[in-house]
């Protein structure tokens, strides 16, 4: 768990996602990381690769996004000299760079169908072909895949390819955007703003009680890079300072962020707030016959704090899971 360090928080959704995530990195197993822009996909991937026997090896990140569709193949795969325009030279890809060692492909949502054939080939034989070349050459290589996007989505539209889908969802690891961990918003801003103070040698600010309460408040659309940002920002413009609420960006007091939330109003005899929150979960059980995916979802959790809080207001758990939905 000691290469999991640089994940910061200690979210029952984040303690869970650890786990896993260190089972899964002592194997050699292709992984699927999931989850919105700014989650920290590439963090847990550099965490997995030190985590696993390939701890010493190369490791290299291509972002699918990054790169134009008539030049990606040949940065994956290679190109023989004279296979195209400008192909002055023999050139090894990106996979014989990484042999031995963990090949990280961010946003593999954007990976051109052309090219995905070429890579399930290599994930089903560890067999690659060069552009312009007839005859394959074997690396051993370790794919890590991120998505920001819903894989089953392009599948049905056509975009990526079903087989692909199955052979790189072998362990799918969904990480959580920031917005169902706020618990995890002092943490990081502490690792972020002691980070901040070593990289632009200033003095440390603070954040006022009222400043991370509205922080705890934002929707958080970009999610852990946006609060990182926020903080060098502020860290700078404050340096040794209080920041407080009305030092924060007018984005985070603006009300119509794209989710309309429902008022409610405190009865004047008060409430037990426990058997409040139990009857909620146990309506969105209810309500999804007991699929616990789409009632995280309803409450606006992660399906690892449902459980969590399953768990906490003793629910049998398998008396509430519908057919076909795995523990």
């Amino acid at each position: 768990m000691t290469h999991f360090s640089s994940i910061i928080g200690q979210s029952p959704s984040l303690d869970s996602l650890i786990r896993s995530a260190s089972m899964v990195a002592a194997t050699d197993v292709t992984v699927l990381l999931k989850g919105e822009t700014g989650t920290g996909k590439e963090v847990f991937a550099k965490a997995i690769q030190k985590g696993s026997a390939r701890a010493d090896k190369v490791f290299i990140t291509l972002n699918c996004a990054a790169l134009p569709e008539h030049l990606i193949e040949s940065e994956l795969f290679g190109h023989k000299k004279g296979s195209f325009t400008g192909a002055t030279s023999n050139k090894p890809g990106i996979f014989q760079a990484a042999d031995g060692g963990t090949l990280f492909l961010d946003e593999i949502n954007s990976l051109p169908v052309s090219i995905q054939a070429k890579l399930l080939r290599f994930l089903e034989s560890g067999e690659c072909l060069s552009v312009g070349e007839t005859k394959p050459y074997t690396v051993n290589v370790r794919i890590i895949a991120a998505t920001n996007a819903d894989l089953t989505k392009q599948v049905e539209l056509g975009q990526f390819r079903r087989d692909l889908y199955y052979r790189l969802d072998v362990v799918p690891l969904e990480l959580p955007p920031l917005a169902q961990r706020t618990e995890d918003i002092e943490h990081l801003i502490a690792h972020f703003l002691n980070m901040m103070v070593e990289t632009h040698s200033i003095e440390l600010p603070k954040f006022s009680k009222q400043a991370i309460t509205v922080l705890k408040g934002y929707s958080w659309p970009g999610n852990i890079r946006e609060l990182r940002n926020l903080c060098e920002r502020l860290s700078i413009l404050f340096s040794g300072r209080m920041i407080d609420s009305l030092d924060l960006p007018s984005e985070f007091f603006n009300q119509d962020q794209g989710i309309k939330v429902a008022t409610f109003t405190l009865p004047e005899n008060g409430l037990q707030l426990d058997r409040l929150e139990a009857d909620l979960i146990n309506q969105a059980l209810s309500r999804t016959k007991g699929n616990r995916s789409k009632s995280a979802k309803l409450l606006g959790l992660s399906r690892d704090t449902l459980l969590y809080r399953m768990q906490k207001y003793g629910f049998n758990a398998k008396d509430k899971l519908l057919d076909g939905e795995s523990e």
